[in-house]
């Protein structure tokens, strides 16, 4: 059982196959929270409102694709892992190009029996990655806050001499040209 709560955005347009992928989820997630929909506005409105964390979509849906789908994912956060669960793409090429474009997974609705055994990996790989983020944003929190301490230290800090307040002038324009690097990244 996956402990971690997920936020999950599932597009898919027929109600019994949402249910059941639903029920799957609830199997292997302890706390999802679930939302579905079928059309492109709606996903929208959900990636902005909503925030998933994964999205699990068809690939055919009565007004797009799941490709569409991708797209607009992808155009909002690249960072959003899409998985493909759908019973058209039973194309080696076409699984392969789906992959490709973007997509972090793809899983048969041939499988429905075994949905969780099939979406597990996937979801864990969805959970290492928010958990490696989370690290990442809690070093950039710390060094932040290393940076203002040294920028009070250099505050507080009384220069006797004309050369000592140009070396703390330059240590402060390393510090800025520093952080305006890594903003850029």
């Amino acid at each position: 059982m996956i402990k971690t709560a997920l936020r999950i955005l599932l597009v898919e347009d027929l109600k019994t196959d949402a249910d059941l992928i639903s029920y799957h989820i609830r199997k292997i997630v302890e706390k999802p929270e679930i939302r579905v929909t079928d059309n492109l506005e709606e996903v929208s409105e959900l990636l902005q409102n909503f925030a998933p964390d994964v999205i699990l979509s068809d690939y055919n849906l009565p007004a797009c694709t799941g490709l569409d789908v991708l797209g607009l994912v992808k155009d909002f956060d690249a960072g959003i892992p899409l998985i493909f669960v759908t019973g058209t793409i039973d194309d080696d090429e076409l699984a392969a190009n789906t992959i490709l474009t973007g997509a972090a997974g793809f899983v048969l609705k041939k499988h429905m029996k075994v949905m969780g055994d099939k979406l597990r990996p996937l979801f864990k790989q969805v959970v290492f990655n928010m958990i490696e983020k989370e690290e990442l944003r809690e070093k950039i929190r710390q060094n932040k806050i290393a940076v203002n301490q040294i920028y009070r230290y250099l505050d507080g800090f009384e220069a006797d001499s004309e050369e000592q307040r140009n070396y703390l002038t330059k240590i402060r324009q390393n510090i800025d040209q520093i952080k305006l690097e890594r903003d850029a990244d």
